[in-house]
Formats: C-alpha cells, sequence, structure tokens
C-alpha cells in the first residue's frame, strides 16, 4: 500500500485499514523537528528496559496474573514501536509516492532511531455537526473515531486502562501475590488461639510444680 491508501474491513466503512506513518507516539501525537524525534526513540528504549527489568521484580514478587499482563501488554506495545522507529528507516524507502521498496539500492529513507511508526486501524464510527449552542466547538464538523492508530497503540492503551480500573491497589504500593489469600486462611485455621496457649502452659507448670513437690517430698522420707 501507499501512504494514505485504504480499505474496508469486511467491506464496512467505518472500519478501515488506512496507510499512515507518525514520526511520534500514539495516535499520531509527535513532538517537532529531529531532535524531538530522537528524544522520543531514546525515551522508548528506556521506558522499555525499565519495563523488563520491572516486570521481572514483579514476576519474583509472585505478583498476580492480572497485573503482569497489564505490564506485559504496555512492555509489548512499546516495544512493537520501538522496532518501527529504529528499524523501518533502514529496510524501508518512502512510500509517498508508490509502494515502498524493502532494502532498496539507495538505502532507506532514514537513519537508525528516525524511523515512522506504521499506522493502520482507523474507525471513523460518527461523522456530524456540533449543535451551535456547544460551547467552542458550536457548528463545526466532528468525527468520531479520528486518530489512526496500530495493535502496538491497542496493546498500551489495554494495559494502562486495565492497571487503572482492575488493579488500582498497586498505586497504593501493595501487589497481590498469588496464593496468598490462601495461605494466609490456611495459617488461621491450623493455629492455636493465644488464651488456649497461655491455659496449656499454666497447666503444665502447676503439673510440673506439683510433681516436683511430691518427689522432694519423697526423697525427704
Amino acid at each position: 500500500m501507499h501512504i494514505g491508501e485504504e480499505f474496508g474491513i469486511f467491506g464496512l466503512d467505518w472500519a478501515k485499514i488506512h496507510f499512515v506513518e507518525n514520526n511520534g507516539m500514539a495516535f499520531g501525537l509527535e513532538l517537532g523537528g529531529s531532535w524531538g524525534k530522537l528524544a522520543l526513540s531514546l525515551f522508548r528504549v528506556v521506558a522499555v528496559g525499565f519495563l523488563g527489568y520491572y516486570i521481572n521484580l514483579l514476576i519474583r514478587a509472585r505478583a498476580s496474573m492480572g497485573l503482569l499482563v497489564c505490564f506485559a501488554l504496555i512492555f509489548a506495545g512499546a516495544l512493537g514501536n520501538i522496532l518501527d522507529s529504529a528499524f523501518y528507516g533502514l529496510i524501508f524507502s518512502e512510500a509517498y509516492h508508490g509502494v515502498a521498496t524493502m532494502f532498496p539500492k539507495e538505502a532507506g529513507y532514514a537513519p537508525f532511531l528516525f524511523g515512522k511508526v506504521v499506522d493502520m486501524l482507523y474507525f471513523p464510527m460518527f461523522r456530524g455537526t456540533f449543535p451551535e449552542s456547544f460551547p467552542i466547538w458550536g457548528g463545526e464538523p466532528y468525527l468520531f473515531f479520528r486518530p489512526v492508530f496500530n495493535v502496538a497503540d491497542t496493546a498500551i492503551t489495554t494495559g494502562v486502562l486495565s492497571l487503572l480500573v482492575f488493579h488500582r491497589s498497586f498505586f497504593s504500593g501493595e501487589i497481590n501475590e498469588e496464593g496468598q489469600q490462601g495461605t494466609s486462611e490456611n495459617a488461621a485455621n491450623n493455629s492455636i488461639p493465644a488464651t488456649n496457649v497461655a491455659d496449656l502452659t499454666n497447666d503444665e507448670a502447676e503439673k510440673g510444680i506439683t510433681d516436683l513437690t511430691n518427689d522432694d517430698l519423697e526423697v525427704s522420707k
């Protein structure tokens, strides 16, 4: 496909594969200039390294599978966008005037870390015009959902939203461990109440004193 080419998924008008490239973040957001592009690429590399390290810590802490899946989705999505920006510029030619060529003789369209991220998922479900009484955008046309994104963006968004909705305790510093609840219940069921332990100790002490006294009396006799 060339830049801007599209087709409907299963022939639908509101779900399309639309080929675009962007220099920036998820959903086409960008940082200006070549320095902004380099800073974003380096930030992605550092972020993925930190996420990989942190996921390893969560595994060692026996964090719940749900929490691990959330971070794994974020990690995988960030890594996917890194691969685009790091290598696509090296192995593909420009796609603005036709279909891109892999490993062109004249080299790729950008150096390492300066490639563009490929987006293709486009869902223009609703079109219309804001009412005149609507603040700021009154009378202007709108389109939902306008951004074009990719599978990596979907993974990142799903992981972050799942973390916020289903694992809010994580932000308070609590990590739910697998099997922790069952272990606590078993410990509680198998433990001996403190009062019984005290009574048992007192009974044994009294019995010991009685036995010692009787033995002393027999020796004296």
